[in-house]
């Protein structure tokens, strides 16, 4: 599903025009892209939390030329899904 898709999808659900349902994800986004870039962990109940990581610097190898090389540290954006979510994907089996 692309972003357009999902406009649709939400836009009938939510019983706005595409125009409005566009505008609330846009904005819903940005905002999470905001706080997690600011250092917030975004939690919504049942769906997931995005949070910002740390990743530490590390040996790789170059892919061309197999050399080894040094990677930097980093700080990536991370999501993480809740137990609805997790749940709805793989059913617990019985």
């Amino acid at each position: 599903m692309n972003k357009g898709e999902l406009v649709d999808a939400v836009a009938a659900k939510a019983d706005v025009t595409k125009k409005q349902a566009d505008s609330i994800i846009s904005a819903v986004v940005e905002s999470i892209m905001e706080a997690v870039s600011a250092g917030e962990k975004v939690t919504l109940v049942g769906f997931g939390s995005f949070e910002g990581r740390e990743r530490k610097a590390r040996e790789g190898r170059n892919p061309k030329t197999g050399e080894k090389m040094e990677i930097p540290a980093t700080k990536v954006p991370a999501f993480s899904a809740g137990k609805l979510f997790k749940e709805r994907v793989a059913p617990p089996k019985s």
